[in-house]
This record gives C-alpha cells, sequence and structure tokens, in this order.
C-alpha cells in the first residue's frame, strides 16, 4: 500500500485525473450498450426496462445530449427490427424533454437527406418508417407526416425521370402504413383518401416489362410470382378493408398511452424530396418470392396470406435480422429463432421461405450464397426436431418446381443443395427422386441432380458419391476426374505426334531449358502446312498438342504441380499462343485432357488468363465453339465464362483506380507549388515530378482505352454469339415446324439474361453499341424481347 501511495505522490495525482477523463467515455459506453441491448431477452418486461432506460437517459441528457442523440438516430438506421421499441422510447423521452424531442426530429431529417444524398436508399426507408412509428408514440403530428407522404408521392408527377426513383418514394409510403395507416386515417382521412388515388393512378400506369426477367419461376402456379410494388399494394388496400387492424406489430407505446398522450407533438420540417441526379443509384425492383401457403404448415399456427399485410411485416423483420446480423451466422440464426410473437405463427416456415427468397434473388443476393448454406445449417442445428423437416420439405418442393425455375436460380440451388449435404454426411432419400431417371438427361430434374453430385464430388471424392447414390443413378453420377492423356500407350504409336510427346516428356524430366524444348518442338510436323511452304511460322496445332498435353500429364497429381508447370513453361506457352488460333486451340487441349474433371478445367483458364497465355475473348470464343456444344448446358461452362468477365472487369477497374490514383497526385503536387511561393530549387524539383506524372497519366489513359475497348469486345464477342445460337435455333424449329420451347433453348435465352443481370452495371456503359451492332429492331422478337427487359430495369 504505501507503495502505491509513495507513487501517487510522485506523479502529482496524475493517475486520478486519467480516471476522470476515461469516466465520460465509460459512460457514453454503457448508455450505447444500455440503448442496443434493450428489447432483447430480459428477467423483467419491455415496458419496465424502457421506463428504466429513458429515466437513466433523461438524467444523463444534460451532460451527454449528443451522444444521445447519435445512438439513437444511428439504431433508427441500422436495427429496423427493433423499431417499436426504440420508437416508444423516444416518446418517453419527448414526454419528460420537450425540446430533446425536437432536436431528434431534427437530427433524423439531417440524416435522411444525408442517406438520400449518398444513394442509400434502403437505410432511407428505415428512417422515414421511424419517423411514421413517432406519429403513434406523440412525438410527431399527424398531419406534417401526411405532408410528407404528399410530397414522396408527388415524385411520381415528374418527368424525364427513371421509372426506379418514382417506385421508391411510392414504396417508403406504402411500407409505413402497416404501422402508421390507422393513426393518419383517424386524423386526415380525406387527405389519405387522395394520397393512395395517386399512388393507384401510377401503379396503373407503370411500365412492368422487365418482372419476366426477375421471376423466380415462370409458371403463376401454384404461387403467383408478384411485383413488389404490385404485392405491397394488395397487402395494403386488404389492410385499409379491415379498418387498419393487424395483429402482428408489437406495440409497446400502447402501454404508456397514459404518458405519451400528454405530450407535446412536434411538426415536421417541410421535407422535398431531393431532385432526380444522374448518378443516382435507385434500388432495383424485386419480385416477391413465395413458395409456402396455409396447407403446407398443416400444424400449429396458420401461415398469414400472401396479401395480408402480416405476412409483409414478418418478411419485413426477418430480413431485417438476416441484415443486421448476417456476418455472424450463429448470431443472426438465433435472433431469427427468437423472433417476437412466434407462437401465432409457423416461423420456420417463414424462415426457410425468406431465406431462400434472398438466396434466389435477382440480378443478385443481398449477400454472399455461402451466408445462407451456413445460417441453414445454424438453424438445422439449433432447432433439430422442426427445422429440418422444414427446409427437406422445402428442398422437395424447389425440385419439383425445376422444369419453371430459372436458370440462375437453378445454379444457386445447385450450390446450396451440394454444400448443404456436404456437412450432413450426404445423406439424402435419394430413391424419391427416381422419377429424374425416366426422363431425357437434357430436362432439367436429371440435370439438376448430375450438378448437384457434381459439385458434390467437389466437396468430397468420387468413391463416396459413388457409395452414397442408388446403383439406378449410375448414369447420373460424374466420371471419376482423371486425366486423359492421348498419347499414354502403344495405342497410341500411329497417332502424329506420338513419337515426339516422349522426347518432349523426357526433355521435362530432365530438366532441359525452355530453349532446348523450343528446339525439338520446331522439329514437330504441320498439319496445316503444304510442302513446298517454306513460311514454317504458321498456326501449329500438333505442337500445342504434344507438348501440352506431355506437360498436364506430368503434372496431373494436383492443382500446384499444374500450377507450377504453366509457370515454368510459360514462355513456351505464350510462344506457341501468339495467334488467336493458337488461344482457341490451348483452350481445346486443356479440354480434351481434363474432360471428366470440370473443376481442374476451370482452375486452368483461370490460371492462364492471369498468366495472359490467352485473353478473355479467346476463353469466350472457346465455350461457344462448336467443340464445347455439347457442354454448352453445363453448369462449369458459365462459372467459367462469368468468371472470365469479372477478371475483364477488374482489370478495367484497377486501371481505372491507377489513373485517378496519378490524377489526385498530379493536383496534390501543383497545389503544393502553388503554396511553396519563389524558392527556385523546390518549383524545379515539382516541376520535374509534375513532367513525370503527366506521362504516367498519359500512358494510363491509353492503358484505360485499351483495356475499355477490350472488355467492350469481350460483351460484343458473347452477345454475338448468343445471338447466332439462338437464331440458328429459331430459324430450325421454324423450318420444321417445331416448337421453339426445347430445354436448350429454355437454359440458352435464360444464360442470356444471366449475363446481363450479373454484370449490368459494366454493361450499361455500352448500352449504345449493343444497341447499333447487334440488338436492332430486325433481331428476332424473342431474343430483343431479353435486352427490352434489360433496359427496363433500368428506367
Amino acid at each position: 500500500m504505501s507503495r502505491r501511495r509513495h507513487s501517487d505522490d510522485n506523479e502529482g495525482g496524475q493517475p486520478h485525473k486519467r480516471r476522470r477523463t476515461s469516466e465520460p467515455i465509460e459512460i457514453e459506453d454503457r448508455l450505447e450498450s444500455l440503448i442496443c441491448r434493450v428489447g432483447e431477452k430480459s428477467t423483467s418486461s419491455l415496458e419496465s426496462n424502457l421506463e428504466g432506460l429513458a429515466g437513466v437517459l433523461e438524467a444523463d441528457l444534460p451532460n451527454y445530449k449528443n451522444k444521445i442523440l447519435r445512438i439513437l438516430c444511428a439504431v433508427a438506421r441500422l436495427l429496423p427490427e427493433k423499431l417499436t421499441v426504440y420508437t416508444t422510447l423516444v416518446g418517453l423521452l419527448n414526454a419528460r424533454n420537450y425540446n430533446f424531442g425536437g432536436e431528434f426530429v431534427e437530427a433524423m431529417i439531417r440524416q435522411l437527406k444525408e442517406t438520400l444524398k449518398n444513394n442509400l436508399y434502403n437505410e432511407a426507408v428505415y428512417l422515414v418508417r421511424f419517423l411514421s412509428d413517432l406519429v403513434n408514440c406523440h412525438v410527431i403530428a399527424a398531419p406534417s407526416m401526411v405532408a410528407m407522404f404528399e410530397n414522396f408521392v408527388s415524385v411520381t408527377q415528374e418527368e424525364d425521370v427513371p421509372q426506379v426513383r418514382s417506385d421508391w418514394f411510392v414504396y417508403v409510403v406504402l411500407s409505413c402504413l402497416p404501422w402508421v395507416g390507422k393513426e393518419l386515417y383517424e386524423k386526415k382521412d380525406v387527405e389519405m383518401d387522395r394520397l393512395l388515388s395517386q399512388i393507384e393512378g401510377y401503379l396503373k400506369r407503370r411500365v412492368k416489362t422487365h418482372v419476366p426477367m426477375l421471376q423466380v419461376w415462370t409458371a403463376e402456379k401454384p404461387h403467383p410470382q408478384e411485383e413488389y410494388l404490385d404485392c405491397l399494394w394488395s397487402q395494403i388496400q386488404k389492410l385499409k378493408k379491415d379498418r387498419w387492424q393487424e395483429r402482428h406489430i408489437l406495440r409497446p407505446y400502447i402501454a404508456f398511452d397514459s404518458v405519451l398522450c400528454e405530450a407535446l407533438q412536434h411538426n415536421l420540417p417541410p421535407f422535398t424530396p431531393p431532385g432526380h441526379m444522374p448518378d443516382a443509384q435507385y434500388p432495383m425492383p424485386r419480385v416477391i418470392f413465395r413458395m409456402f401457403d396455409y396447407t403446407d404448415a398443416p400444424e400449429g399456427p396458420v401461415m398469414p396470406g400472401s396479401h395480408s399485410v402480416e405476412r409483409f411485416v414478418i418478411e419485413e423483420n426477418l430480413h431485417c435480422i438476416i441484415k443486421t446480423h448476417w456476418k455472424e451466422r450463429k448470431t443472426c440464426a438465433a435472433q431469427l429463432l427468437s423472433y417476437p410473437g412466434k407462437n401465432k405463427i409457423p416461423l420456420n416456415y417463414h424462415i426457410v421461405e425468406v431465406i431462400f427468397g434472398e438466396l434466389f434473388q435477382l440480378p443478385s443476393p443481398p449477400h454472399i450464397d455461402v451466408m445462407y448454406t451456413t445460417l441453414l445449417i445454424e438453424l438445422c442445428k439449433l432447432q433439430p426436431g422442426s427445422l429440418p423437416q422444414v427446409l427437406a420439405q422445402a428442398t422437395e418442393m424447389l425440385y419439383m418446381r425445376l422444369d419453371t425455375m430459372n436458370t440462375t436460380c437453378i445454379d444457386r440451388l445447385i450450390n446450396w443443395f451440394s454444400h448443404h449435404l456436404s456437412n450432413f454426411q450426404f445423406r439424402w432419400s435419394w430413391d424419391d427422386w427416381s422419377d429424374c431417371l425416366t426422363v431425357d438427361v437434357d430436362k432439367p430434374k436429371p440435370k439438376f441432380v448430375k450438378e448437384v453430385l457434381e459439385k458434390s464430388m467437389r466437396l468430397s471424392y468420387h468413391q463416396r458419391i459413388v457409395d452414397i447414390v442408388p446403383p439406378t443413378f449410375s448414369a447420373l453420377i460424374p466420371a471419376d476426374p482423371i486425366f486423359i492423356y492421348k498419347y499414354a500407350d502403344e495405342s497410341a504409336a500411329s497417332l502424329p505426334g506420338y513419337a515426339m510427346s516422349i522426347t518432349v516428356g523426357n526433355a521435362i524430366k530432365n530438366r532441359a531449358s525452355n530453349e532446348e524444348i523450343l528446339t525439338i518442338l520446331k522439329e514437330v510436323p504441320n498439319p496445316n502446312q503444304e510442302d513446298d511452304d517454306d513460311e514454317g511460322e504458321s498456326f501449329n496445332p500438333l505442337k500445342i498438342d504434344v507438348f501440352l498435353q506431355t506437360l498436364l500429364h506430368l503434372a496431373a497429381k494436383s492443382f500446384s504441380h499444374s500450377f507450377s508447370a504453366l509457370g515454368k513453361f510459360h514462355e513456351i506457352l505464350k510462344s506457341l499462343t501468339d495467334t488467336d488460333e493458337g488461344k482457341l486451340h490451348i483452350l481445346k487441349v486443356v479440354y480434351e485432357a481434363w474432360r471428366n474433371h470440370p473443376q481442374m478445367i476451370a482452375v486452368l483458364v483461370d490460371k492462364m488468363i492471369r498468366t495472359q497465355i490467352v485473353d478473355c475473348a479467346a476463353v469466350a470464343n472457346w465455350l461457344f465453339s462448336q467443340d464445347m456444344a455439347h457442354e454448352f448446358t453445363r453448369l462449369f461452362v458459365w462459372e467459367i465464362l462469368h468468371s472470365t468477365i469479372r477478371k475483364m472487369n477488374k482489370h478495367v477497374q484497377k486501371i481505372q483506380k491507377e489513373l485517378e490514383d496519378a490524377k489526385d497526385k498530379l493536383e496534390k503536387q501543383q497545389h503544393k507549388r502553388r503554396d511553396s511561393g519563389d524558392d527556385e530549387d523546390m518549383e524545379k524539383n515539382s516541376e520535374d515530378e509534375e513532367g513525370q506524372l503527366e506521362e504516367q497519366i498519359e500512358r494510363l489513359q491509353e492503358k484505360v482505352e485499351s483495356a475499355q475497348s477490350e472488355q467492350k469486345n469481350l460483351f460484343l464477342v458473347i452477345f454475338q454469339r448468343f445471338i447466332m445460337l439462338l437464331t440458328e435455333h429459331l430459324v430450325r424449329c421454324e423450318t420444321g415446324s417445331v416448337d421453339i420451347s426445347t430445354p436448350w433453348y429454355k437454359n440458352c435465352i435464360e444464360r442470356l439474361q444471366q449475363i446481363f443481370l450479373m454484370h449490368h452495371v459494366t454493361i450499361q456503359q455500352y448500352m449504345g453499341t449493343l444497341e447499333n451492332l447487334l440488338f436492332t429492331a430486325e433481331l428476332d422478337h424473342h431474343i430483343l424481347a431479353v435486352y427490352q427487359q434489360f433496359c427496363a430495369l433500368q428506367l
């Protein structure tokens, strides 16, 4: 003790000072924790927790008002699933401190303007919904909320703005009504009727060309796949018919009605929606995913109908929980399963439907695909007695509806199901799906099973897949993924390159240099060359065959062996592929050798693009070539194509960023020179640096233009090939009077949609070129419809 006292004396009481400065931080952290955790599981009731927290915050307002305002604004934006808990808290604070209530409303409006300016439209929805629920808590006066809604709906009268802009403002108003519709109707029924009739007029004149592109199923049975605004409008109409009575939103403020109704209310400041900016990124339209209805959940509580507002509220809250906790699968699963009011609804069915709805959302899911797999696995662990059965029922339904399911969604289903099975010892009642064995293998069901087994093999090994699947399924089991070496044994002795392959193989084994191997390869006769042709430099397919087959055969043991082989002999491979034919042929050889191992093909093609042995356009031309026609509908082909496009896009973005950085650097340099005054030495150095930077910018500018030209060319190649294939099919069907809707045609047209949807941001830059060169008015309407649907998404 004496030593501690001694040190205190020495430091002149410094430790006490340090403690005092950290105290406010401790209190701020405690306030944040208290606010964020209110409404979670607790021994006391929610009402008593809210009352206690309001008391604590009121006492801390004099010292920590700004911090409390900041936290409350943040939870309004980031924890929308606890919306009514926080509106009640703000209501209680407003009843105790009117000025604080006013400052909070002003802070929320500032935050709303900020989110709209920064294109954070989803968060802006939650802020408006929060403000609207404050009407129920007597913080905001109903007439000023109606005035704000009227301003939002007035956006539908603007001219020359994208439809997605008007859609968003209408959606915001409609999505607030389950919370505040009753209160607003009681106070301002005439204005609300006028508002709803304006919305109805807008919904009737909306263009909905985009809908087919976003639907998970083409069939309207058993559940219609409705556009999101149409569905929400039907739900609000039913709510209005039911006199705005809804039975699912948790409303803690009702318990405090006697306190809250005494409070003074604030008027919202007039809010004019910000004008349309060319760089605004409005949310894309969606189609509401429906998979279950009340007949699918026979036991326990009844599932609300698809047009009941309860369905909207439940789904909205579950989406919010996933959005808040998606990075922590265990927390996310626990939060979903402890959803308030879970005893009144078949919660497991709702959760499974919402998760699949997000996984299948087009153009892309809100989060990475693998998150949904891990979340469903976690849910199965937490509810082993009930959730796996619902998930199995859902999988069965998805299998039954494969014929009308969008190809992109089938891809995601394959990836999810194979990954899911790998976590449960690949156990599945395969015999229940034996109906896929009696139909053509190109039909969706056998195709799905085959692709699932192929993906499962990637997560396991070939013999395991053979063992888990009934023998009757042998036709759908993937081939053993072994290397096929065409010069393997004596029987190949008659092949033109056989002798040469032995020589090359020995040279590689004896660690010959690249020059020595190139000298050996010069001896390979060229089947494309006439005897009297002395040029000798034309494309020689046999040279590529001999070298690459032999090299890949020697490196076939693993991915790593193959990668290091490509790296070691990169110089030779580059010299063999200096022509477009050479690039195509090298891809053809990789496919021939590894055709039973799609994953190996994918990683080798990826590696060859990275090391510039082949380019992106060559990969696209190869995938659409006649040699690959029999594999055209296989999933691995499209994974390679999308990966190739992504690589091209990343390459362009990287150079663009380098150019932007160089321009910023030059600007700073010029600024610095202007500020430095008359120092001659410094000025001379600055001028030299600026000169170097300007040269660098010029070089980068050229690189960007070249990369963009390559990128545009890649999309032109892909779309041109699609148009050629589809046109041939349509002409063939017309000539033979055959129905065009074959499984191949469905797959091909939906793959075309997939390219547009998955790479929409990039493709938009080249819309003019595509329209002038490819998607012209003369094009067959079946193909042109896909382009028009894509254009409608941006309107």
